[in-house]
């Protein structure tokens, strides 16, 4: 269940059915049981006619960015507006609003072979916000992206939700991709949502094994073999965590206990 204005990230290794969980929401697959619920609404009885309306309400941006080549950055902007049938004042008026808000008006004529990484993710998204959709779904949308650049597209999505209040749906590998933008997280493993809760929460006490083992792979939040063995061979005995919370994160603490 997600809350509306919510960002809510998706985890878990390879093959564990995020994108597919992601494909059932904007309905491009169908579930074989169980039912999906928008806005209180069951996409189950939903016409072919219902579900090409219900996806004008959700935007979608991708990790390889699926700009049409042949397109100026404009035009991949107006083209969902274009299959909505709105009046060409209109586009054009929506067009410049977009891009004045993901910050590439000088860009407007130039072609996606001629845009950076993080540019045309950019594009990826004004377009996906074109048609006004509640919700957005992001698939993998920074995996492409260095370090810097995954931090400013981050902090766009942040604008996305708190300006607009549209409600975020991701998936994810990176652990700092959730840590950054999510209020909650669901963690999957074999099609199957095997935990869920607040970020951090989830990510500092984390209650089944797969999503301790996931922590650990992504955080290496665990000392080397080799460190341990040595620890061991010293007569070591406890080993402990500490986690600092909100405002304790200024105490002395481990100054205190040394």
């Amino acid at each position: 269940t997600i809350q509306k204005g919510e960002i809510f990230g998706i985890i878990g290794f390879s093959g564990a059915g995020k994108s597919t969980l992601l494909r059932l929401v904007n309905q491009l697959e169908s579930p074989s049981n169980g039912s999906i619920k928008i806005q209180g609404e069951d996409l189950s009885s939903f016409s072919a006619k219902e579900i090409r309306k219900l996806r004008r309400r959700i935007g979608m941006i991708f990790q390889n960015f699926n700009l049409f080549t042949s397109r100026t950055v404009a035009g991949n902007i107006a083209y969902p507006l274009k299959l909505a049938g709105k009046p060409k004042a209109e586009i054009k008026e929506r067009v410049d609003e977009l891009l004045r808000f993901v910050g590439l008006t000088d860009k407007a004529n130039d072609y996606p072979e001629q845009l950076s990484g993080g540019q045309k993710q950019r594009v990826g998204i004004a377009r996906a916000l074109a048609n006004s959709p509640d919700i957005l779904i992001c698939d993998e949308a920074t995996s492409a992206l260095d370090p810097d650049t995954t931090a400013d597209i981050l902090r766009l999505l942040k604008k996305v939700n708190k300006e607009f209040g549209i409600t975020i749906l991701l998936i994810t590998h990176e652990m700092n991709v959730i840590q950054t933008i999510c209020d909650k997280v669901a963690v999957m493993e074999n099609g199957e949502v095997i935990e869920t809760g607040n970020v951090f929460d989830t990510f500092t006490n984390p209650q089944h094994p797969t999503t301790k083992r996931f922590i650990q792979s992504v955080q290496q939040d665990r000392p080397s073999d080799s460190l341990l063995q040595q620890w061991k061979q010293s007569g070591g005995n406890n080993l402990y965590r500490v986690i600092f919370k909100g405002e304790l994160a200024n105490t002395p603490l481990l100054s205190q206990i040394s």
